[in-house]
């Protein structure tokens, strides 16, 4: 399979403070399942991620998985490569088993809107799950995304030095001298 590669990123009014410096199309598989228990009716869950932006229609169904459960491809979504989180993504890299965050956002009717979102950064992953609503799910990193994020990380990444302030005199000021805190 032809994996893409990192595209310039456009501009764009979502990125406000973000400077999205590359975009990786990626298309993403999900599940569906019956829930198991009276308060659960239809599961979803993302299970990967396919290398750029298959030509098929959000949520075709692609066959099934364990016997009750329906694979289908959900659609297209970008992951998108900013320098203020190669920290992040180096962190994920180093984890042993790097991931991708994506976040799928289900309408009033319980069915599935079009991804709301992929990234490979561990903050803005945990951030996504502030709303309580969509559903986040890793899905394991695949080898060409890696390769990707990696060489991203290489070019663009600053190590930053931890700063701690330290007061002139600790002890002065304990001992109610000195300059008010």
């Amino acid at each position: 399979m032809n994996e893409p590669s990192p595209s310039p990123a456009r501009p764009s009014p979502a990125d406000g403070l973000r400077a999205v410096l590359a975009r990786v199309p990626v298309g993403i598989v999900a599940e569906r399942r019956q829930g198991r228990s009276v308060w659960a009716g239809v599961l979803w869950r993302p299970v990967s991620v396919l290398p750029g932006s298959p030509s098929a229609a959000p949520w075709t169904a692609l066959g099934r998985a364990g016997g009750e459960a329906a694979l289908l491809y959900a659609g297209t979504a970008d992951i998108e490569l900013c320098r203020s989180e190669t920290g992040g993504y180096r962190d994920n890299l180093r984890s042993g088993r790097p991931v991708l965050w994506v976040v799928l956002r289900m309408g009033p009717d319980g069915e599935p809107r079009p991804v709301l979102a992929v990234t490979a950064d561990p903050a803005t992953g945990e951030a996504l799950t502030a709303s309580g609503d969509d559903i986040v799910e890793t899905v394991a990193m695949p080898d060409w995304v890696r390769d990707l994020v990696q060489a991203f990380v290489d070019a663009h990444h600053v190590e930053h030095e931890a700063f701690r302030r330290r007061r002139d005199d600790p002890a002065a000021a304990r001992a109610g001298r000195g300059e008010p805190a």
